[in-house]
Order: C-alpha cells, then sequence, then structure tokens
C-alpha cells in the first residue's frame, strides 16, 4: 500500500474527514467490501463526493477510520480519487467492550454508545491529525459520539471541527444527551442540506443562525452513463420497450420504504395488464435475505435485483441509463445522495417527502420530480403509473431535474459554500 504523506501547494488547506461509523469495518463489511475493494474501485456516493467538492474548493481531504483489525496505524491512497485515508487501531478496550455488550447486552443503546465513545484512541488520533498537517476536523453526523469526542479532541488540538448532517437526529442513547450540548458550543459550525433539519437542531441547541450553515450534499454533475439507454438496455437484458422504475441503495426495508416500493408496485403492474414493466432494485445490505423473503411472497414476476452493493460508479450509471424513472420510497433519510445520482442521469425522481427532498425537489414537478408522503404506496404507485403513462412528462421532468443539479448541486458550486463558511469560522487562517 502506499503512503499517504502531506501534501503542499499554495492555496491548500488540509481537512480531516471522519465518516460516522465507529469502525471502517462495521459498515463496509455488511456491504460486503473489503479494505482492498475500497482502495482499489470503490467511487462516487456521498463521501467521496464531499471530498471532490472540497478539492474542487482547494481543500485536501484525508480519511480517517478506525479499525479493530490492526496493530498500528495504516495508510493509503484511494486510487480512484487519489484521496489519503488512514486507519488508526481500536483500542483494546473497545474491543473488550465490544466483546462484552455482543454477549452479555447485544441490544443496549446505552453501550451502544460507549462503543462510539471509546472506538478511536484520541492520542493516536491526534498524532495522525498533526503527521498530515490537518488543519480542521470534519464529521459526519453531529447526533453521534464521534462527535463530542473530536469536538472535545479540537478544542484541545485548537483545531475547528464542523460536521454534516446526514439522516441521523437523535444520539444512540440518553447518555449522549448532556454531553451533546457541550459538543454543539465547542465546534466551529454545522452543515445542514436539509431545511427542516435546520429548523430542528436550531431549536433544539439554541445555535447561533452563524454557526450553521444550508449546504446541500454535492453531486457529480459532469459524470455521464458510459451507454445510451437503449445500449444499456441491450448490455442488461431489458426488453427496449419496457417502462422501468429504479431503486437503487442499501437494503433496509424500514428505512428504505422497500416494503412500501413492492406494495406500490403491485398497484402500478395490477393496473396496467399487457404493458411490459420492470422495478429495478439495485443494491445490498443488511435485510437482503428479508428483502428475499418478501419478493418471493409478493408473487412479482416483473422484478430484478442486482443483490450487490456497486462499487464501480460506471457500472452503477448503466443501471440508472437503462431507467425511465427513479425512485426514493424512503422513510427516513439525511440529504440522499442516490436522488442526486438519479437527477444528474436525467431521471425524473419520485421520492418520499423526507429530509432532504424538500430541498431537492424545491418546487415539485418545477425541479424534476413527484414527492408523496412516506409509506403510502397508494400515492406513490399513482405518482409512479402517472409518469410510466407519459413519456413526454418523463423527457420533461427527467431535464429539470438534470438543470436542478446543474444549477444548485456541483462540486463547485457546493465546495465554494463549504469553504467559505470554513474559512469564516476559523478555518485555514493564513490562506
Amino acid at each position: 500500500m502506499v503512503s499517504g504523506g502531506p501534501v503542499e501547494g499554495p492555496g491548500v488547506g488540509t481537512i480531516a474527514y471522519l465518516p460516522a461509523m465507529d469502525r471502517f469495518e462495521d459498515f463496509f463489511d455488511t456491504l460486503d467490501i473489503s479494505l482492498e475493494a475500497f482502495r482499489d474501485h470503490l467511487n462516487g456516493g456521498g463521501m467521496f463526493n464531499y471530498v471532490e467538492a472540497l478539492r474542487s474548493a482547494g481543500i485536501r481531504t484525508v480519511l480517517f477510520f478506525g479499525s479493530a483489525h490492526l496493530s498500528e496505524p495504516l495508510r493509503f491512497r484511494h486510487r480512484p480519487t487519489g484521496t489519503p485515508v488512514c486507519l488508526v487501531p481500536s483500542p483494546r478496550l473497545h474491543q473488550k467492550l465490544q466483546g462484552g455488550r455482543d454477549r452479555y447486552l447485544p441490544g443496549s443503546r446505552v453501550m451502544r454508545s460507549v462503543l462510539s465513545y471509546a472506538s478511536i484512541p484520541p492520542r493516536l488520533l491526534a498524532r495522525e491529525l498533526r503527521r498530515e498537517r490537518c488543519e480542521a476536523i470534519l464529521c459526519q453526523e453531529y447526533e453521534h459520539a464521534r462527535f463530542d469526542v473530536c469536538s472535545l479532541l479540537g478544542r484541545l488540538l485548537h483545531l475547528p471541527v464542523f460536521a454534516t448532517f446526514q439522516g441521523g437526529t437523535a444520539g444512540a442513547s440518553r447518555l449522549e444527551r448532556p454531553i451533546r450540548p457541550l459538543a454543539l458550543r465547542w465546534c466551529a459550525g454545522l452543515i445542514v442540506g436539509a431545511s427542516g433539519e435546520l429548523a430542528r437542531v436550531q431549536s433544539k441547541y439554541t445555535l447561533p443562525p452563524s454557526k450553521l450553515a444550508h449546504i446541500p450534499n454535492p453531486i457529480d454533475v459532469q459524470a455521464k452513463p458510459p451507454l445510451d439507454r437503449n445500449q444499456a438496455r441491450e448490455r442488461l437484458g431489458i426488453d427496449p420497450n419496457a417502462r422501468v422504475v429504479v431503486w437503487h441503495g442499501r437494503v433496509q426495508i424500514e428505512l428504505k420504504g422497500l416494503d412500501t416500493l413492492l406494495e406500490s408496485w403491485r398497484l402500478v403492474r395490477d393496473a396496467r395488464a399487457g404493458v411490459p414493466l420492470l422495478l429495478l432494485l439495485v443494491g445490498g445490505g443488511n435485510d437482503a435475505e428479508e428483502l428475499r423473503r418478501l419478493l418471493k411472497a409478493s408473487g412479482l414476476d416483473n422484478v430484478r435485483w442486482i443483490d450487490r452493493f456497486i462499487v464501480d460508479r460506471d457500472e452503477l450509471l448503466q443501471y440508472l441509463a437503462a431507467a425511465d424513472v427513479s425512485t426514493l420510497p424512503s422513510r427516513s433519510e439525511g440529504f440522499p445522495v442516490a436522488a442526486l445520482e438519479a437527477m444528474a442521469c436525467g431521471l425524473p425522481v419520485v421520492a418520499a417527502e423526507v429530509n432532504g427532498i424538500a430541498d431537492m425537489l424545491e418546487g415539485g414537478e418545477a425541479s424534476g420530480g413527484v414527492v408523496v408522503p412516506p409509506g403510502d404506496a397508494g400515492a406513490l404507485a399513482g405518482a409512479l403509473g402517472r409518469l410510466l403513462d407519459d413519456e413526454g412528462l418523463r423527457r420533461e421532468l427527467g431535464a429539470r431535474a438534470r438543470h436542478r443539479v446543474e444549477q444548485r448541486f456541483s462540486f463547485e458550486t457546493v465546495g465554494q459554500q463549504l469553504r467559505e463558511f470554513m474559512v469564516g469560522r476559523g478555518a485555514f487562517r493564513g490562506r
């Protein structure tokens, strides 16, 4: 593996980016993504989109993860983007606590918080931050014990600490409640894409407006599907005349509303006898077995499921290119990258009204999508059916969706907003 040493250059600041997971393996193992696949192939997605947006604004990012599989720090470069990555070993205490929780308290929310607080050794992380010459810290999620630790560490090291909103609206347990207000007071600022969440966090914690930035998640608007619609369908073996709805993401039945999607798809199918239809599901995750059971019980014969998390962005774009409509039936989100990816491919989106959607599809159809109530299979079926029945409407909304992401969510647009906010809150002084 290649060591990720500091990069120097005029006008370049360095920020440490800590994703919202206790350990690398806690998240990526559930998606069957090895460390080698992450290093060599994984691209796109919310994490690397943020990295690229920061890069566009002249900010160098170093990704930090904890891991129970290491005895000393491991450094390498993420090959698709060149991003330095550092994995630090989880403390032995964390591993002992994890074993105790798994054996005696598997459902304990308090122990979940304790584990998060103990997942990365602060002294070792501080050493690696200095080694990489990090001038600020950015955490995914502020409603997370990791953020509390980073806020204290940043205070001790005189580094400004920022955090983004990716869907977490409460800590793991009551143990975090008295600590979170202190961490929020110590941090430099919060970056929140969803206006509903912005109002919630300002009201709950009475934070000054200057500490909050309403900045969306970014998307690569330059990435185009490697194949056109007909070519993608030919390669994937999809009927060129079929009307195709695509869903992609992590397979979490309740959170992502996949039960609602299957129920609505039955309604769509039953109302269109003789019409070639296909529901294309793309993704793997924790609830794969449950989805397999639901699909078998449904009896639906016009559903195709790609049962794995797609690490190659071109492959994902191929599936999106083959579709007519994208859907996001989630019950909860932060600022869903899946919807942005579909919009960037010129697909109209039918989405449940969850966090981020009101900002992403501001104006509804004028922004390229249709918004429906979460968990309402009838409303979802009606919106999907309306688009599937009207090719002209699909094309018009798809063009509006593409225009919306170009104007609002590009790396350059979001990156500049991030830099201005961070510099204004004390990061990269002297740059």
